[in-house]
């Protein structure tokens, strides 16, 4: 079985490298400011043996970054493309238009708001869009749609947010039949603890579509990211053999993960050379 690797986080490793991402454009303040270091960021995701690789387009939408949104989102896609080779798979990012971890503030219908990014990130030259870190369900529907308009590939990736309370597997299952239905070629879940994500991915099972998980680290208590701990990677690629075993064919890192935890994923799994998005 092929297994595709995605690359990990760009905003917290940056963080961890000391170059700033304040609120409210978080990542793309580094898009803006640090360009070397996203460009660095990527590189080293490349270079742990990543296949597909997510521009820092998460927060550089209008409500975030204000006029400057268009070339900042060009810049971004740049970004990735210099940083992980010109032959890699580059991903454009689209999250909610309020807050990944409260679903009380989405917007009754986004779906323009998501177009004008789609669109911006088709013009950047994206391979495909990752609509991602969704709590709400029919936000997350209405960005892939606003999405598959561009004719590009759509994945989307449903979070249950940093307790895993936010959905549970049931909803994310019928959210996952949803977006088959609408189009996506892949579902995903994402930034919840890798040591819950489990019991998300068993409930996708059977899904018409690849799936798959990019879990976050966790609390520093659970020791698996956030810090150097040497045994941190190892232990978060034993959770993602359980993803696998479940079926899982699409794995890579969000929060607190880093390069050598995407390297890890890499030594169990390989690094597929099949560069296909559908």
């Amino acid at each position: 079985m092929s297994i595709r690797i995605l690359d990990g986080p760009v905003g917290t490793l940056l963080i961890e490298r000391g170059i700033p991402c304040p609120e409210p454009a978080w990542s793309a303040h580094a898009v803006e400011h640090s360009p070397q270091a996203v460009r660095a960021a990527h590189h080293d995701y490349a270079a742990a043996g990543a296949c597909i690789h997510t521009a820092a387009t998460f927060r550089t939408r209008i409500e975030a970054v204000g006029p400057r949104w268009p070339a900042l989102t060009n810049t971004a896609i740049q970004l990735a493309r210099e940083g992980a080779g010109p032959d890699a798979l580059v991903a454009g990012s689209i999250a909610p238009v309020a807050d990944c971890y409260r679903p009380d503030l989405s917007p009754p219908d986004a779906t323009d708001r998501h177009h004008r990014l789609a669109m911006q990130l088709k013009t950047a030259g994206a391979d495909l869009i990752l609509v991602e870190t969704f709590p709400h369900i029919d936000e997350a529907i209405g960005a892939l749609d606003a999405a598959r308009s561009t004719g590009l590939p759509v994945w989307v990736s449903f979070t249950a947010g940093p307790n895993a309370d936010l959905l549970t597997p049931h909803a994310i299952r019928r959210g996952a039949e949803t977006a088959v239905d609408h189009g996506a070629t892949a579902v995903l879940v994402n930034c919840i603890p890798a040591t819950e994500t489990l019991r998300f991915i068993r409930a996708l099972r059977g899904i018409d579509v690849p799936f798959g998980a990019y879990a976050n680290a966790g609390s520093p208590s659970d020791r698996i990211g956030w810090s150097a701990d040497t045994n941190g990677p190892q232990m978060y690629a034993d959770l993602a053999e359980q993803w696998v075993d479940s079926g899982a064919t699409i794995v890579g890192g969000c929060c607190g993960t880093r390069p050598d935890h995407i390297a890890e994923l890499c030594r169990r799994f390989g690094s597929t050379s099949d560069q296909t998005t559908s």
